[in-house]
C-alpha cells in the first residue's frame, strides 16, 4: 500500500463555492485521485478551511500549517508521497505578505515534514489557483483585496523556486483550474476534476519506482 498525504486548505477540504458545505468524495480532487490510483494506494485527506503556511488567524485557532504538519505526518507515518497545496489564505490583506514571504513559509513546512517523517518520502508542491478578480468585494470575501489578487498571481513563480531548491516536484494549479464565479475563491466540480487529472498525470510521469495504473 502506497500512502499519499494531501495537506492543504479549503480547496483540499472540498469547500463548496456556494457555502453549503463540502463536496463529497466523488467530487473533491482528493477522492477523484483515489479513484484514479486504485486500491493499491491510500489518499489521506488533510484539508482545513483557513489554513495558512505560517500566519496565525486571530479568529480561528490551529490554522498555521507549520504547527500542524509535524503532528499530521507523525499521525500517518509512514507516508510515501506528500502533496502540499497552501497559500491562498496567506494572501489575506491583514497579513500583508508578499509571494516571496509566503513561499518562505511553505519551505518551513517542507523542512518540518521531513524532520518528522519516519522515512524518506516524495513531495509534490502545488501552487494554488488564483484568486478571482473582485474576490474582496463586499458580497464576496472582504478578508481579501486587490493586493491579495496580485500576490496570488505571483505564488507559482516563488513556489517553483522553493521546489527547485528543495528538489521536489512542482505543479501550478492555476493551469488546470480557476475559482468559481460564485465566490471567486474556491474550485467548482469541474475544477476539482481537472486538478485531479493534473496531479495524477504528474505523479504517473515522474514517480517511476512505483506503479500508477
Amino acid at each position: 500500500m502506497i500512502h499519499i498525504l494531501c495537506f492543504g486548505d479549503s480547496n483540499t477540504y472540498g469547500y463548496k463555492p456556494d457555502g453549503t458545505g463540502r463536496f463529497d468524495e466523488n467530487t473533491r480532487w482528493t477522492g477523484l485521485l483515489q479513484k484514479k490510483l486504485g486500491t493499491e494506494f491510500r489518499v489521506i485527506e488533510e484539508g482545513l478551511c483557513g489554513r495558512t503556511t505560517v500566519f496565525q488567524d486571530e479568529f480561528r485557532e490551529g490554522r498555521r500549517g507549520v504547527d500542524a504538519i509535524g503532528t499530521i505526518v507523525e499521525t500517518h507515518n509512514p507516508i510515501d508521497v506528500l502533496i502540499i497545496m497552501l497559500g491562498t489564505n496567506d494572501c489575506k490583506s491583514r497579513y500583508g505578505a508578499s509571494a516571496g514571504i509566503i513561499a518562505k513559509g511553505l519551505e518551513q513546512i517542507i523542512v518540518k515534514a521531513r524532520e518528522k517523517s519516519s522515512q524518506k518520502f516524495k513531495l509534490l508542491v502545488i501552487s494554488p489557483i488564483h484568486l478571482g478578480k473582485g474576490v474582496g468585494d463586499e458580497a464576496f470575501d472582504p478578508e481579501f483585496d486587490s493586493d491579495s489578487e496580485r500576490v496570488s498571481l505571483n505564488l507559482a513563480k516563488e513556489y517553483k523556486k522553493v521546489s527547485e531548491a528543495n528538489d521536489v516536484l512542482f505543479l501550478d494549479a492555476s493551469t488546470y483550474a480557476t475559482p468559481s464565479s460564485i465566490d471567486r475563491e474556491h474550485m467548482d466540480e469541474a475544477g476539482h476534476q481537472a486538478l485531479a487529472d493534473g496531479i495524477f498525470n504528474i505523479l504517473q510521469k515522474n514517480y517511476t519506482d512505483f506503479s500508477l495504473d
